[in-house]
This record gives structure tokens, sequence and C-alpha cells, in this order.
């Protein structure tokens, strides 16, 4: 088992930045990569970011490349992801993810995790 938690969410104004964190415990050593995902009221869970746990590859949704950047600390067991730039419609609810199964079928994809966070509010005004 793997527990996740969000951390740094808020209410900014449009233009602002933010940086979450999300720390996990248990069995990290299994853990292969983490991911952020947001959704917005009334839509879908969309992929933001991951990072490969030990490699530190990462990878990105075309919508917030150049404004987010993914980083993890191996030895804290975080992982970070810094957004600037905010815009209202990257209002929605963040959530942290781990994949700790083999095999990689894409890192945007939800059902590569199998641990996820309670998530953490984010609120752009205009």
């Amino acid at each position: 088992q793997v527990q996740l938690v969000e951390s740094g969410g808020g209410l900014v104004q449009a233009g602002g930045s933010l940086r979450f964190s999300c720390v996990a415990s248990g069995r990290t050593f299994s853990i292969y990569a983490m991911g952020w995902f947001r959704q917005a009221p009334e839509k879908e869970r969309e992929f933001v970011a991951a990072i490969t746990w030990r490699g530190g590859n990462t990878y990105y949704s075309d919508s917030v490349k150049g404004r987010v950047t993914i980083s993890r600390d191996y030895g804290k067991n975080t992982v970070y992801l810094q957004m600037n730039s905010l815009k209202p419609e990257d209002t929605a609810v963040y959530y942290c993810a781990a994949d700790t199964r083999t095999g990689t079928r894409g890192f945007h994809l939800k059902s590569e995790y199998d641990y996820w966070g309670q998530g953490t509010q984010v609120t752009v005004s205009s």
C-alpha cells in the first residue's frame, strides 16, 4: 500500500503561481512513477504531468506545458508541481497519483496509477 497526501492548493489570482506537494508513505520502494491530474467541475479527470520516480523523466500535458514543472525529492518521498501564469481555467481539484505496477501503458492515463491522494482544491480568480 502507498498513501499519498497533497498540499498547496488555495485561492490565487490569474497570473499567479502555486506549488503543490505530495508526500508518499508506505511501500514507496514500489513506486515507479508519480503523476498529477486535475478535475474541474463536471469534467473528466485529466492528466497534468508525470515523473518517473528513480530516473526523473518528466511528461507534460500540452495544455500546461511551459507553465508547469514537476519534480521530486527522492529522499523525502515527495513530488512537487509548480504552476505559473495560472488561468481561471486551471481551477480544479488537483490529485497526486502513484504508479506501482510493472509495465507502462502511458503516464497520461488514469488507469496507469493504482494509488490516489485525496486532492487539493485550486481556485484561480480572474
